[in-house]
């Protein structure tokens, strides 16, 4: 009779403190998640600056999982909601009401100028046909690939441009 009150006493211990363990490794999983997730991301393989933000990112996951699993890390309420700005919209209202109900009146303009916005290019008339039709853009400056190429065909442009304004009527084309 003792040894059945002892044996459904330790069964009886040893579910309270098998459940207690599953529990905090259920609280403590999304911590768990979080740190396996910065460890992965560190064996693909970073730069130097992101490798030194993800060794910083370990060590607070680390420090949170840890502290999870002993039972040190405080609670967070869970009733934590942010609050949504309730605006009421009519959907067979016109969108132009609607907006203009959500900008706030006496609002300015981008510009505080009345005048026109005037873009001239460098060359204009007779000079820019002439110029469209003496400049030779090479094929790799269609689409740059890396900003050498680019820098070369913004060179390219810069000298052709400057023997065109030399009168020179040689076409430099590499």
């Amino acid at each position: 009779m003792k040894s059945a009150y002892f044996q459904i006493l330790l069964v009886g211990i040893m579910l309270t403190f098998s459940y207690e363990s599953y529990a905090g490794k259920k609280e403590c999983q999304s911590y768990a998640d979080k740190l396996r997730n910065v460890q992965s991301q560190q064996r693909q393989g970073q730069g130097l600056k992101r490798s030194k933000n993800l060794n910083k990112q370990e060590k607070v996951a680390r420090k949170k999982w840890w502290q999870c699993e002993r039972g040190l890390l405080k609670k967070v309420k869970g009733n934590h909601k942010k609050k949504q700005r309730n605006i009421a919209v009519n959907i067979h209202q016109p969108l132009s009401a609607t907006l203009s109900r959500d900008i706030k009146k006496g609002s300015s303009k981008p510009f505080q100028t009345s005048a026109p916005v005037v873009i001239k290019s460098r060359y204009q008339g007779k000079q820019l046909q002439a110029w469209l039709q003496y400049y030779q853009q090479p094929k790799k400056c269609l689409r740059p690939k890396t900003t050498r190429q680019f820098a070369y065909c913004v060179e390219n442009r810069r000298t052709q441009q400057l023997a065109f304004e030399k009168g020179e009527r040689t076409i430099i084309v590499e």
